[in-house]
């Protein structure tokens, strides 16, 4: 049973919402990024697998995974250990800003490797989002600061390239069901950062142990289940704006637990980028929904 779209809209955002926590609970948890990054990725496979259980889905889990679906694991693991690596060293509000120049670093790609023709419309919005990028650039005196502020964005950087490697792997529709997808997609993905867990172990405390559990049931369980249900009800370019809540939300919470103010030229280059992605969904759905209808017979 889907949603209806009210329904789905709200679960959208909240979706979103959940997602922009990943960086607050992680500062709190205080732990290596490939424990955290580990956490999230096992326990919500856990929570997932219980809430299939418990609702009938049972006989989805076993099945056999495609080749895609265990790269993307790998996928995964590497852009949220890289995203909680780079907010060691910068601000939340500037890494999630890079992050999300993924759809249009995944247009270009596409340009390139899968001669999907970039418009002019879309040329526009990859400028757009390069010229946000580039205001949002560290600007201090300090060498020192402006070392970890290069050291936060390189991390940034990876996490957005592997972020970008996961959208495109995703651009194919996949046999499993989306629950199956997900699940296999967690569970690869905590199965790459082991060795890196057992080459350096630690106990979490009580109180860490709780805010993983939180990592694990709300930014990794929780939003993914949303996900999950509102994207079975709104086109892919609706749920791809509403998103765009998720950096607001990251925004607001490092402004309002760590005092993490943008500059006035960095709030500038979050507005291109966002324009620059919600026009890049816009364009892209648009594009799909044209060549859909070349192929129909007529």
């Amino acid at each position: 049973m889907t949603p209806p779209p009210a329904l789905a809209i709200v679960l959208a955002l909240l979706a979103a919402s959940l997602m922009g926590t990943i960086g607050v609970f992680a500062r709190f948890a205080a732990l290596p990024a490939e424990h955290i990054t580990f956490y999230r990725l096992l326990l919500g496979a856990l929570f997932l697998m219980a809430y299939m259980l418990l609702t009938g889905k049972g006989q989805q889990i076993r099945h056999k995974p495609s080749k895609r679906t265990l790269i993307n694991g790998a996928m995964l693991s590497g852009f949220m250990a890289f995203y909680i690596e780079a907010i060691e060293y910068t601000q939340m509000a500037t890494v999630i800003m890079i992050i999300y120049l993924a759809p249009v670093l995944a247009s270009l790609f596409a340009h390139f490797v899968f001669h999907e023709r970039l418009k002019r419309s879309s040329i526009a919005s990859v400028v757009l989002a390069l010229l946000g990028f580039m205001l949002m650039l560290p600007v201090t005196s300090s060498q020192s600061l402006y070392d970890n502020e290069i050291l936060g964005y390189f991390y940034a950087l990876l996490a957005l390239l592997t972020y970008c490697g996961f959208i495109i792997i995703n651009r194919k529709p996949s046999a499993a069901s989306p629950y199956q997808s997900t699940l296999v997609q967690l569970s690869v993905g905590a199965l790459c950062l082991l060795p890196l867990v057992l080459t350096t172990p630690l106990v979490p405390s009580l109180n860490q142990f709780a805010w993983l559990l939180a990592i694990g049931f709300f930014p990794g369980f929780l939003a993914i289940l949303f996900a999950v249900k509102a994207l079975a009800q709104l086109p892919s370019v609706t749920y791809g704006t509403l998103s765009y809540v998720e950096p607001v939300v990251v925004v607001a919470l490092a402004w309002w637990l760590f005092d993490e103010a943008l500059t006035t030229q960095q709030m500038l280059g979050v507005a291109l980028i966002m324009l620059a992605g919600m026009a890049q969904g816009y364009l892209s759905q648009r594009h799909s929904a044209s060549k859909t209808l070349k192929d129909c017979p007529t």
